[in-house]
């Protein structure tokens, strides 16, 4: 037999939970004496199950749109040109082998690695 036990509440998850709530009293879905009740009762919550019941009733949260922030795109513009300065190089030295890969495998990495900590700086903030 088997115990279900709960799952108690932490203080971001109150906080998220809270911002919901303020953002549905900012949109005219709560009066004000809702707003407060429910803002009251979500700090005032001792488990995360408690917390779905004050945002039942109201639409989910919008999903952001995922774009690449701007010093992601300025750095993927910069190689971009950097591997056309490259292969542009190596067009008119006439060099018999493509030495261009070593330094566009670099700017490659550098960007794929610039990409991946912005995504998991995102994924850790809600």
């Amino acid at each position: 037999m088997t115990t279900q036990t709960r799952i108690r509440a932490s203080d971001t998850e109150r906080e998220r939970i809270a911002a919901r709530v303020q953002q549905a009293s900012a949109e005219g879905r709560l009066t004000l004496a809702e707003t407060e009740q429910r803002l009251g009762d979500v700090y005032a919550a001792t488990y995360v199950d408690e917390l779905a019941g004050f945002v039942a009733d109201l639409p989910a949260a919008p999903v952001p749109q995922r774009r690449f922030p701007p010093p992601l795109r300025v750095h993927a513009a910069v190689v971009a040109l950097l591997g056309a300065l490259l292969v542009v190089a190596w067009a008119a030295s006439g060099a018999p082998f493509f030495w261009p890969v070593v330094p566009l495998f670099w700017l490659t990495m550098s960007l794929v690695g610039h990409a991946g900590l912005r995504y998991r700086r995102s994924v850790v903030q809600y």
